[in-house]
């Protein structure tokens, strides 16, 4: 073969391949971009620029102090409150006092018409006058022994009929007591003979009146309520814990308490009482805590809730810098190649140390982004926008 033929069949071969090459690199280019066009926009692949403002690692095992949370309410102070009654049946005259007024103790809360009033006070004032004649036939009998115009056993009948009636008045004395008069009142009584059947209903303690169920004309007994009187300088946080969740609980633990209707205050306090028995209907522990009230804002019946720092558990933790925060969602980069990392959203749980329990989505053998993971979410977006473009 001639040169001239060589260099021919060179110049004939190059001709062939040369379109095959130019097509063939004309087709790797979309291939190219359709692999980009591939990646998920939650990829991204870290650039050594930022490499070094991120650190690596894996969720952690850790002690975390359980917090557990229930419904809870205010409630009166049951040593300090008064539910008043009339001792004696009469029928309501006035009402001197209405909810919500602060009285004193010995404060008059309403005035009523009692016929077992005025019946004590007449058999007394009767059991007076007999004291008082039996004293004096004794006097002469005792004059007349003396005499010898009768004998002693007559001044022992006088005598034994004097004791009587004594023992009668200190009878109908204890009776009037019971029924709300004070020892002057019944002194008064026995000095001047003059009849009241008009009673007080009077308080023996001081404080806020919650309640009134009397009524101007109403007939009330001695087993019926009239007042309710609480002093509110100091209430109870009550709540019901679930006997589950009981088995921690004991007497000086510290609570916390949030009220809703003072959302911008936390109250800090201790257990004064755990319930020793679990209430058969509702399966709760009863639980309480004292808490001084002198400014007047808490109120009975108001709704609470307490909260209970309990033991520790070992949980699942990630810090707090290895969140990003997406469509109100939690979310960390998980590695899913070398470089590589994926947007991945994550159930987590209470914050403690900084770091915050994970319910799930990731795993403890996973390897995250632990700091730096808000960066390079920037530089994800920033990548799906120049792919966008």
């Amino acid at each position: 073969m001639t040169i001239r033929n060589q260099v021919l069949r060179a110049c004939a071969v190059i001709l062939f391949v040369l379109p095959l090459l130019v097509a063939q690199g004309c087709k790797a280019k979309p291939e190219e971009s359709a692999v980009a066009q591939n990646v998920g926009p939650n990829e991204v692949t870290i650039p050594p620029a930022l490499a070094g403002n991120l650190k690596f690692g894996s969720p952690e095992m850790r002690n975390v102090t359980g917090l557990m949370q229930v419904a809870a309410h205010v409630e009166t102070d049951a040593s300090r409150i008064a539910r008043v009654g009339s001792p004696v049946s009469g029928r309501i005259l006035r009402l001197l006092v209405f909810e919500g007024q602060n009285v004193k103790a010995g404060t008059a809360l309403a005035m009523l018409h009692s016929t077992d009033l005025s019946d004590a006070q007449v058999a007394l004032i009767k059991s007076g006058s007999q004291q008082g004649l039996a004293a004096a036939s004794v006097k002469r009998a005792e004059q007349l022994v003396e005499a010898d115009v009768i004998g002693r056993a007559e001044l022992e009948r006088r005598r034994a009929e004097q004791l009587q009636a004594s023992t009668e008045v200190s009878s109908y004395r204890t009776q009037l007591r019971g029924l709300g008069m004070t020892e002057n009142q019944i002194h008064q009584l026995e000095t001047n003979r003059k009849l009241s059947a008009d009673y007080p209903i009077v308080t023996p303690k001081g404080g806020t009146v919650l309640k009134r169920e009397i009524t101007i004309g109403q007939v009330v007994q001695p087993s019926d309520p009239a007042f309710t009187i609480a002093d509110l300088s100091s209430v109870w946080i009550v709540a019901n814990v679930p006997e589950e969740d009981a088995g921690t609980l004991r007497k000086g633990m510290e609570v916390t308490v949030k009220i809703p209707a003072l959302p911008q205050e936390e109250i800090t306090g201790r257990l004064s009482f755990v319930s020793p028995i679990v209430d058969p209907a509702t399966r709760t522990v009863a639980v309480r805590m004292e808490m001084k009230n002198t400014e007047g804002r808490l109120k009975p019946d108001e709704l609470a809730s307490m909260i209970f720092t309990g033991h520790a558990d070992r949980k699942l933790t990630i810090p707090n810098t290895a969140t990003v925060r997406e469509d109100n969602r939690d979310h960390v980069f998980v590695q899913i190649a070398p470089q590589k990392y994926l947007l991945r959203e994550v159930q987590l749980g209470e914050e403690q140390d900084d770091r915050r329990v994970v319910l799930g989505g990731v795993r403890a053998d996973e390897r995250i982004v632990t700091d730096g993971a808000f960066h390079l979410n920037n530089q994800r977006k920033q990548n799906a926008i120049k792919g966008g473009q």
